[in-house]
This record gives structure tokens, sequence and C-alpha cells, in this order.
């Protein structure tokens, strides 16, 4: 596994800790705020080291391997839909908030995104993670 499939399997781990830790602390709490935000950083980080590192050598495989191009364009409109929703996540839960209703909707829209996060790194982790260490090696 190269150097930096490795690293983006941990900080997959990292965000799912962090995500799993915001859960049992809320976002009502000092602590589950810092988390959240400590969650979006991470994930931040993890998108950009992707869009750096990985899709740049993917895409230019991708020119001349037609299951590399398939694949790519198959996970493009999935990838795209879970980062826009954790943004939009990070982005609505970040902010100052407070009552029973933000945290009933807290839990809904964190439920939804750890589902979307839990495919979404599955599927990276089996195929696309995959098909670059393959090109790497």
């Amino acid at each position: 596994m190269s150097e930096l499939v490795q690293t983006l399997k941990a900080e997959h781990a990292n965000i799912v800790r962090i995500l799993m830790k915001v859960s049992e602390l809320g976002i009502e709490s000092s602590e589950g705020k810092k988390a959240l935000m400590s969650a979006k950083t991470g994930l931040l980080a993890h998108l950009q080291r992707e869009d750096d590192h990985l899709y740049p050598v993917l895409l230019k495989a991708a020119d001349d391997d037609e299951i590399i191009r398939d694949a790519l364009e198959f996970f493009e409109h999935d990838i795209a839909e879970v980062s826009r929703l954790a943004l939009d996540f990070f982005a609505k839960y970040t902010d100052e908030l407070a009552g029973d209703d933000v945290i009933a909707e807290f839990v809904e829209d964190f439920g939804t995104l750890a589902g979307l996060l839990s495919q979404r790194i599955q599927k990276e982790e089996a195929i696309i993670y995959k098909m670059y260490d393959q090109l790497e090696a």
C-alpha cells in the first residue's frame, strides 16, 4: 500500500473517530463544538490532499485507461454530492446553535452524513485507492 493511501485511510479513520465523539458529546457542549470544528478541519485537509495528490494521478491515467475513466465518472457525482453535504452540515452546525429543534435536526442530519460518509469511505478505499496503488506499484 502506498504512503499516500495509508495517509488517506488514517485520515478517514480519524474523521470517523472525531465524528463519533461529536455524536457522543452533542453540539450543545463546548467540547462537542470543538470536536465538530476538528472534524471539519480534518475533512477539508483530507479533501485537499485527495485533490492535490490522488485524483491528478488517476485523471492522467484515465486518459489511456477506460476502466479508470469509467470508475472516476461513476464516482464523480457521488463524491461531489457527499462533499457538498458534509460541507453544508459543517456550515450549519459550527455556528452558535440553541434549542431542542436544532438538536433534533442535528441528530437527523448527523445520521444522514455518517451513513453517506461511511459509504463513500468504503467505495474510495475499495476502488479508487486500490486503482491508485496499482498505478503506483
